[in-house]
C-alpha cells in the first residue's frame, strides 16, 4: 500500500497544482489544453479516479482539470462548508481562478451533486453538466424520505450521523472499509482490484479525510427538514438550462434505478440518459472505455 502522501500526489502524464478559490486552496491535476472540463470525484475517492479520464481528455483538445474536493486528499480540511452553496461556490471560484469563464463540469456522487447545484446556484460558470450516479438532488431527497427501498440503501448515510464512530471504522485496518464500500456500491466482483482499493485506503487516510467526507453526509441528512435544507430544495426546483449527460449503472449498490427517473423534468437544456448494464456506482473505472467514449461524444457534440 502506497503511503497517504504517495496516493495524493500520485505520478502520472498529469501535473499537480494548487487553486486558491472560495478561501481555500484546492489540490488538481490537469492535462492538456483548450475548453475547460472540471473533474470532480466523489466518496470514497479523490482527484485519482479521472486518471483514465484525464489523457482522452487532454488529447481531444480540451484542459482537463481534476480537483480533490474540499475536505479530500491535497486540498484543505476545513471545519466547515460541506453544503451544496459553499461546494458551488468552490467550483465557481476553481474555474474562475484558472482564468475561464464557464467550464463543462463532469462529477461523479457527490461530484455530480456539485455539478447539479452549480448549473443553478452558479450557473454562468457552467457550460454543461455530467452528473455520473447521481440523480438530480430533489429526485435524491424525494427518494430518501419517500422511498423505502431507497432508504435501506441509504442507511449507510445515517449511520454517518454518529460522531466518531463511523470516523473511526472508515480509518480501522488501513482504512479497509474503504475497499468494503466500493466492493458493495460497485457491479463487478473484478472491481476494484488491490492496487486500486490500495490507493483509495491509502488516501482516505491522509490528514483529516475522513471525518471531512462524512461530513458531506451530515449535513444531507440533517438539513433535510432544516431550513437551509428546504432553502436548498426551493431554489434547486429551478430549471437547468445548459445540456446535461446523465450517466448510471443499472447495478449501483447505492442508489436505485427509479431514483434517477423525474431527474429530466429539472432539464429544459439538452438531456440525455445513458444506464450502463452490469455496472454498478463507478462507471468512470468500471467501464472505462466505454465511459470515455460516451463522454468525449458527448463534449464534442456541445
Amino acid at each position: 500500500m502506497p503511503t497517504p502522501e504517495e496516493a495524493v500526489w500520485a505520478a502520472g502524464p498529469w501535473s499537480h497544482r494548487d487553486i486558491a478559490a472560495n478561501g481555500v486552496r484546492f489540490h488538481a491535476v490537469e492535462m492538456g489544453s483548450g475548453p475547460l472540463v472540471l473533474l470532480l470525484h466523489s466518496f470514497p475517492e479523490y482527484w485519482w479516479t479521472w486518471r483514465l479520464l484525464l489523457p482522452d481528455l487532454a488529447a481531444a483538445g480540451y484542459h482537463a482539470v481534476a480537483v480533490d474536493l474540499r475536505g479530500y486528499g491535497g486540498s484543505d480540511h476545513t471545519p466547515h462548508g460541506y453544503d451544496p452553496f459553499t461546494l458551488s461556490a468552490d467550483a465557481a471560484g476553481i474555474i474562475r481562478s484558472l482564468g475561464q469563464s464557464d467550464a463543462a463540469i463532469i462529477g461523479h456522487g457527490w461530484g455530480g451533486l456539485v455539478a447539479w447545484s452549480a448549473a443553478v446556484l452558479r450557473r454562468q460558470v457552467v457550460r454543461a453538466l455530467a452528473p455520473i450516479a447521481m440523480p438530480h438532488p430533489n429526485m435524491l431527497r424525494r427518494a430518501f424520505v419517500a422511498d423505502p427501498e431507497q432508504r435501506k440503501l441509504s442507511r449507510y448515510a445515517i449511520g454517518f450521523q454518529v460522531p466518531f464512530r463511523p470516523e473511526r471504522k472508515l480509518l480501522r485496518d488501513d482504512a479497509a472499509e474503504v475497499t468494503a464500500i466500493l466492493q458493495r456500491w460497485s457491479g463487478s466482483t473484478q472491481w476494484p482490484d488491490s492496487h486500486t482499493a490500495h490507493q483509495y485506503q491509502a488516501a482516505m487516510q491522509f490528514g483529516a479525510t475522513a471525518h471531512c467526507a462524512l461530513e458531506y453526509y451530515r449535513w444531507a441528512v440533517r438539513s433535510i427538514p432544516r431550513p437551509d435544507g428546504r432553502r436548498f430544495a426551493e431554489q434547486m426546483a429551478a430549471p437547468v438550462t445548459q445540456p446535461v449527460l446523465q450517466i448510471l449503472g443499472q447495478n449501483d449498490g447505492s442508489l436505485l434505478t427509479r431514483t434517477f427517473d423525474g431527474s429530466e423534468t429539472f432539464v429544459t437544456g439538452r438531456y440525455e440518459r445513458h444506464e450502463m448494464s452490469g455496472v454498478g456506482h463507478f462507471p468512470q473505472e468500471e467501464r472505462p472505455t466505454e465511459f470515455n467514449q460516451l463522454v468525449l461524444r458527448w463534449l464534442n457534440s456541445l
